[in-house]
């Protein structure tokens, strides 16, 4: 058996045309396109290259793209400042401040100033919340996108036995409740379970996201058992995922590349949760389907 690649980049470009699709209709009935904030405080290269990707892909969607690069010192309280006036700004639909923040900034007291209806990252605690009990909120990006990879794969996700490696609020937690939210039947693993092969070897469906590289071995797969693998791994070799590619690839039914899996799929998302953003606060339906 040779599992089937899973191609995120072909499935972000699908799911990015379709919202332009919608953009179009919205504009013409408001007067305006959904709008993004990225926040970048200094000069990290991987946070410069990423912002850059989230630019091209908003405008790209026929949607409005607002950069704001602030120098290294800025301090939080300026940060504060600026994400109160994006809060209030009506053309900004969404707020993204790039992570990591200068080790000065206080991360978490920016992150708690965004307004929670522009948090199209997902990560304030009112959307965490909303997202537990299945109200209408905003979903992390990489878990939704790790989501709509699983339903084009599994059109029923209900019943199916899942495992998610990893449990941080970026991707484990709210990966576990939207699979929770599909009607699995959801393990969650981490550093101190015990055997956690055990645990995937029963799964029909494994989520890496732990960051370590290639932690998840071939011969804990399951046999036709479909895998997302989170991890990106800079290694001498290249870049690698949290999973043993090439070992579990021969087991698994079906199985995400890194890169070209997951990757894609996290900037498609933050597209849409924009767009989602803009149709809520215009009191329009979004026509995309019923994931948050």
């Amino acid at each position: 058996m040779t599992a089937t690649l899973i191609d995120g980049k072909a499935r972000a470009a699908r799911l990015r045309a379709d919202i332009a699709t919608h953009v179009a209709p919205f504009k013409a009935a408001t007067g305006r396109a959904p709008g993004l904030a990225v926040v970048l405080v200094g000069e990290d290269p991987a946070s410069a290259v990423y912002v850059r990707s989230k630019g091209k892909a908003t405008r790209e969607a026929g949607m409005e793209s607002f950069e704001h690069r602030l120098p290294v010192d800025t301090t939080s309280e300026a940060l504060l400042a600026l994400v109160r006036d994006l809060n209030v700004d009506p053309r900004v639909d969404g707020i993204l401040v790039q992570l990591p923040l200068p080790a000065h900034i206080d991360t978490q007291a920016v992150l708690l100033a965004i307004d929670p209806d522009k948090d199209v990252d997902g990560f304030h605690p009112v959307n965490a919340g909303r997202l537990a009990i299945g109200a209408a909120g905003f979903v992390p990006c990489t878990p939704l996108g790790c989501l709509l990879l699983l339903q084009d794969i599994h059109p029923q996700l209900a019943g199916m036995e899942a495992v998610v490696i990893g449990r941080s609020n970026i991707v484990g937690k709210p990966m576990a409740q939207l699979l929770l939210q599909q009607s699995c039947t959801v393990t969650v693993t981490h550093s101190r379970t015990r055997d956690i092969a055990a645990h995937v070897r029963r799964a029909d469906i494994v989520v890496a996201a732990v960051g370590i590289a290639q932690f998840v071995q071939g011969d804990w797969i399951k046999p036709g058992a479909s895998v997302i693998d989170v991890g990106i791994n800079r290694t001498e070799t290249g870049l690698v995922g949290d999973v043993d590619f090439a070992a579990a690839q021969a087991v698994a039914g079906a199985i995400t590349p890194v890169p070209g899996g997951v990757g894609p799929m996290t900037i498609a998302c933050l597209i849409r949760n924009t767009y989602v953003s803009a149709c809520r606060r215009e009191g329009r339906p979004d026509g995309l389907g019923t994931a948050s």
